[in-house]
C-alpha cells in the first residue's frame, strides 16, 4: 500500500575531536539501521566532530577534518540506499553554522543550519556559531572540492528547507529549537510536514528526562506527526554526561525508547509507523488550522520513497509507557557511566579515593561500585567493547571480571588519610565500607583530598546524596552505609575530646545542609541576590524562623560565600548534575573577589525587619481567632505584606 515507513534514530558515545572513532560509530549505527529495514537514519548534533569541541570550533582544522569524515561517509557502501542525516560545523559566506547534512547515494540533498541557538546554563553556542535567521530562505552552498569529486555537485541547498520524498515530507529541528517557544515544528506541521527530526546534544541533570519526553509528546499532540529524537551519550571530554534517551513518537505517544544510561557506544532505535495515522489524526484534530502558510516551507524534492508498495503485513509500533528513573537511580547511573568514559579514555589504570567515613567520600565510593556493577552486567550481556576496555585498563589480555567486588579490587583503591584529629569511628566506618565494596584500603596522612583529578558528586546536593546512600544500602547490599548516615557530618578539623569528635560541619557553617540546599537553589536557579532571597525565605521558613533569624541566615551565607568564592577557580572538575551547581568553569560565572560586607544589599534587608513582626494568618497569642483581628500591613514594596504590631 506504500504508507508504512521504518525510521531509525540513535544515541552515540561520540568524543570531541575523535574523528576516527566518531566515523566508525556513525557507520555502525547506519549499518544497524539498515539491518532493521530503516530508510532514514538520524544521528546526534555535531556527531562528526563531537559536540564538546568548544574553542576548537574556531580552528579551520575542525572544519577540514569534518568534511574529510563526510567524504568517507559518502563513499562508504554502508550509506547507500538510506537517507543519512549527520551533524557537523560548516562555514558559509565566512560564517560558521551548526548544521545537519542530509545525503543519499553519494549525493547531498540539503544542508540545514541551526536557527535557534542554545546559549544558557552550560551552553555557549553563540560563542562559536551564528544562527540562521532567514526563515524559509534557502541559498546555494558551494561544496569543497573534496566533496565535489565524490558527489559530482557544485552547489547544494543551504538554509531553512524541508525534504520531500515521493511519499512524505521530513523537517528538521535541532536540540534547543524544541525547547524554544518558536519551535520550527509548529509552522512545519501546519505546512504539511509529517516527520520531524531532532538531533540533540542534551546533557543529564537530575529530574530532567520527563521534561524532554513531555516536550516531544506535546509537539506531536498539538498538530500530529512523527517525531524522531537522537542524542549524544557519554562523556565527550568535559564535565557533562549526555544521557541518550533516543525516542520515536507519533501523535502524542512514545512508541520506541532508548536507554538513558548505558555503557554501549552505539544504540539504534527503529520504529515502523503508518503515515495514514498522521493524516487521519490531523484530519480530525487539526483540519481548521491546516491551511497554506503565508510563506510555505521550501521543499527539496528527492526521487526516493521511505515506504514500499507491499507493506500491508508489516506491523507498526504501538504506544509504550516511559519508565523514569528515580533521582537516587540517576545518581547511581549517570556519574558511574561518566567515570567509566573518563577512565577508559584517559588511559589510567583505576581510581584512588581518600575514604573518610563520611557521606561525600562514601557516595563517591558507591558510584565507583555502581560503575563496576554496570561493567559486569554489560560483559554478561555480551558487550565485547566493554570487556576489551576493561582488559586494557587492568593490563591483562585475558582478564574477565567475576563480580563487581572482584573488579573493584583491580580498579579501585581507597585510603584513609588520617590526621591527629581523626577518630577511630571514622576509620572503622571507612574500613567497613571498603571491605563491602571490595577496594584495597591503605593508610596515608595528607592535608586534604581536594587535589583530585575529577569529582563525580560536586554538583549534587547533600540532601540528594543522603537519599542516594539509603538507596545503596538496599540496592547494593551495603549495610555499612547505615552507620555513615547516622553519624554527624564532620571534617574532623579540631582536636578530639576524650577520643570523640568535637567539631561538626553544620555547627561550623551556622546552618544545616538542608538549609544550604534551599539557599543554593535560590542563589543559582531562582537568580536571587541577598534581598530577594530574604523576601522568599521569610515565607518558606515562616514556621521555623522569625524574619530576623532569616535575615541572619541570609547575611551569613552571602558573607561566607563571597569570602570563599575564590576557591572555585581551582576546584576539581565535577560532574554536572544539577542546575544550582557552583562550577566556576562555564556554568556559574561570577566574580571571585567580592565586597564581603554587601552594605547596600544588607541595608535593604534591615529596613524591612521592623515591619515584619508576625506573618499573616499565623495564630496569635490570644487564640486561633485573634489573628483575624489584626489588620494587615499597608506597606507596599517588593516584599510580601506582613502584620504590624497592633
Amino acid at each position: 500500500m506504500g504508507r508504512k515507513v521504518t525510521l531509525a534514530t540513535c544515541s552515540l558515545n561520540q568524543w570531541a575531536l575523535d574523528f576516527e572513532g566518531n566515523l566508525q560509530r556513525i557507520l555502525e549505527s547506519i549499518e544497524i539501521a539498515k539491518a532493521h529495514g530503516a530508510k532514514y537514519r538520524l544521528g546526534p548534533e555535531l556527531e562528526i566532530c563531537g559536540y564538546g569541541c568548544a574553542d576548537h570550533f574556531y580552528e579551520s582544522d575542525t572544519l577540514l577534518h569534518s568534511f574529510q569524515v563526510l567524504r568517507k561517509l559518502l563513499e562508504s557502501p554502508i550509506t547507500q540506499d538510506i537517507i543519512c542525516d549527520v551533524g557537523m560545523p560548516i562555514m558559509h559566506h565566512n560564517v560558521r553554522y551548526n548544521c545537519r547534512v542530509l545525503f543519499l547515494n553519494r549525493k547531498i540533498l540539503l544542508i540545514r543550519p541551526k536557527m535557534l541557538m542554545a546559549n544558557h546554563g552550560l551552553y555557549r553556542e553563540i560563542r562559536w556559531f551564528s544562527h540562521w535567521n532567514q526563515s524559509r530562505c534557502v541559498e546555494e552552498y558551494f561544496l569543497p572540492r573534496m566533496i565535489q569529486e565524490v558527489t559530482g555537485q557544485d552547489t547544494v541547498p543551504f538554509g531553512d528547507c524541508v525534504l520531500s520524498t515521493k511519499d512524505t515530507c521530513i523537517g528538521t529541528e535541532m536540540c534547543a529549537e524544541l525547547w524554544n517557544p518558536r519551535s520550527p515544528h509548529i509552522q512545519m506541521g501546519l505546512d504539511g510536514v509529517e516527520i520531524f527530526t531532532n538531533a540533540s546534544a542534551s546533557h543529564h541533570e537530575l529530574r530532567k528526562a520527563d521534561q524532554r519526553v513531555n516536550l516531544i509528546k506535546s509537539a506531536t499532540t498539538k498538530s500530529g506527526g512523527i517525531y524522531l529524537y537522537a542524542n549524544q551519550r557519554g562523556c565527550d571530554g568535559d564535565r557533562v554526561y549526555y544521557d541518550g534517551c533516543a525516542m520515536v513518537a507519533i501523535n502524542g505517544d512514545i512508541v520506541a525508547q532508548g536507554a538513558q544510561f548505558s555503557l554501549s557506544d552505539v544504540e539504534v532505535i527503529t520504529a515502523t509507523l503508518d503515515l495514514e495515522d498522521v493524516r487521519s489524526y490531523r484530519g480530525e484534530v487539526c483540519q481548521p488550522n491546516m491551511e497554506s502558510e503565508p510563506k510555505p516551507c521550501h521543499r527539496v524534492k528527492v526521487d526516493f520513497s521511505l515506504s514500499s508498495g507491499d507493506d500491508i503485513y508489516l506491523p507498526t509500533h504501538q504506544p509504550i509507557t516511559w519508565n523514569f528513573h528515580t533521582p537516587e537511580e540517576e545518581i547511581s547511573l549517570g556519574p558511574a557511566c561518566w567515570l567509566w568514559d573518563y577512565l577508559r579514555r584517559s588511559g589510567q589504570a583505576g581510581f584512588l579515593l581518600p575514604l573518610s567515613g563520611g557521606v561525600d567520600s562514601s557516595s563517591t565510593a558507591c558510584i565507583v561500585y555502581s560503575m563496576c556493577v554496570l561493567i559486569c552486567q554489560a560483559i554478561q550481556d555480551g558487550k565485547s567493547q566493554v570487556l576489551e576496555d576493561v582488559r586494557r585498563v587492568v593490563g591483562e589480555d585475558t582478564y574477565c571480571p567475576q563480580s563487581p567486588e572482584e573488579l573493584c579490587g583491580h580498579m579501585f583503591t581507597t585510603c584513609y588519610m588520617a590526621s591527629e584529629n581523626s577518630s577511630q569511628d571514622t576509620c572503622s566506618r571507612a574500613r567497613e565500607l571498603a571491605n563491602q565494596i571490595g577496594s584495597l584500603t591503605g593508610y596515608f596522612t595528607k592535608y586534604d583530598c581536594s587535589s583530585a583529578d575529577i569529582n563525580p558528586i560536586g554538583g549534587i546536593s547533600k540532601t540528594d546524596l543522603k537519599s542516594f546512600l539509603l538507596f545503596c544500602v538496599e540496592h547494593f547490599h551495603l549495610p555499612a552505609l547505615r552507620g555513615i548516615l547516622a553519624a554527624p557530618p564532620t571534617a574532623e578539623l579540631e582536636p578530639l575530646t576524650d577520643g570523640q569528635v568535637s567539631q561538626t560541619d553544620e555547627a561550623d557553617m551556622g546552618m544545616t545542609y538542608s538549609e544550604l540546599s534551599v539557599i543554593g537553589r535560590l542563589r543559582k536557579i531562582s537568580k536571587c541576590g541577598p534581598f530577594s532571597m530574604f523576601c522568599k525565605l521569610i515565607h518558606t521558613w515562616k514556621d521555623m524562623l522569625s524574619p530576623t533569624e532569616v535575615a541572619q541566615k541570609v547575611k551569613h551565607f552571602f558573607r561566607m560565600y563571597s569570602m570563599n568564592r575564590h576557591k572555585m577557580t581551582t576546584v576539581t572538575p565535577s560532574y554536572h548534575a544539577e542546575s544550582y551547581s557552583p562550577d566556576d568553569n562555564r556554568f556559574d560565572l561570577r566574580p571571585f573577589l567580592y565586597n564581603t560586607r554587601w552594605t547596600w544589599q544588607f541595608r535593604c534587608i534591615d529596613k524591612q525587619i521592623p515591619v515584619l513582626k508576625v506573618p499573616l494568618l499565623v495564630t496569635a497569642a490570644g487564640g486561633e481567632d485573634a489573628a483575624s483581628e489584626v489588620e494587615p500591613s499597608k506597606t507596599e514594596g517588593p516584599c510580601p505584606r506582613w502584620q504590624q504590631t497592633p
